[in-house]
């Protein structure tokens, strides 16, 4: 059974535990009511079943580990699922509970502007009738994205032409109220031109006039492009490990 210093129930007492923190901001949405749990530094959430992870926490690695073995043993969690944990080493998961991918990823976020890019000019906003080339574009670029034309998570998509040819794009998965840039990729045949550059900038701008933070999710294996969204102001960061059971 789940011994905490305190139960938290609905959005408002989640996000007030976490501080109205950027990433609790963006993964708990409003108008659902989460459950969770604050125990010491460690504030953590099981949200409503649906579609995206099944559940989160902020803090220490360890007691995340803790309460998220028993959650697992008492059924609250099940095979297939997702939950996006404190960066955690692997080790330390070994023995707890059965996991079937581990991805690191870094959370990053910005609250201001960032500075003007060459060619940010170009950055406009696709339609439904660009899907087709999106597609083409991310099957030969980023092939792994889970952001795709027709998911209903993604609230837009904004792209750069050059002719009638789309040779960047990135997806507006902003939820909750934090701005959200997922899937950016460039074409093979157009990367090292600083396309990926006026992209971000052109779709943090853009989303800055409506929420207060804009955010994006990168592996912690692609350096460069941690560097580049730095580079851009995205300076607040939060080490994730997204944990899918087994």
């Amino acid at each position: 059974m789940i011994i905490a210093d305190q139960e938290l129930v609905g959005r408002a007492a989640l996000l007030a535990a976490a501080g109205h923190h950027p990433f609790a901001r963006h993964v708990i949405r409003p108008g659902t009511r989460p459950h969770g749990w604050r125990r010491d530094d460690l504030v953590a959430w099981l949200l409503p079943s649906g579609t995206g992870p099944a559940g989160g926490a902020i803090g220490a690695s360890a007691a995340a580990v803790d309460l998220f073995a028993v959650l697992v043993a008492e059924g609250a969690l099940h095979p297939g699922q997702w939950v996006q944990l404190p960066r955690t080493d692997p080790q330390t998961l070994a023995g707890r509970f059965t996991v079937a991918r581990l991805d690191e990823w870094d959370f990053l976020w910005t609250d201001t502007p960032p500075p003007r890019q060459a060619d940010e000019e170009r950055v406009v906003r696709l339609t439904a009738a660009d899907h087709p080339a999106l597609a083409a574009l991310i099957d030969e670029a980023f092939p792994s994205t889970t952001s795709r034309p027709g998911d209903p998570g993604v609230a837009d998509w904004y792209g750069i032409r050059d002719g009638d040819r789309i040779v960047a794009c990135g997806a507006d998965r902003s939820r909750g109220d934090i701005g959200f840039l997922a899937g950016l990729t460039v074409a093979p045949d157009r990367r090292g031109r600083g396309l990926g550059a006026a992209l971000t900038a052109g779709m943090t701008r853009a989303l800055a006039t409506r929420y207060d933070h804009v955010a994006l999710g990168v592996y912690t294996v692609n350096v460069g492009a941690i560097r580049l969204y730095r580079r851009l102001g995205f300076t607040g960061a939060l080490a994730r490990s997204s944990v899918r059971l087994g």
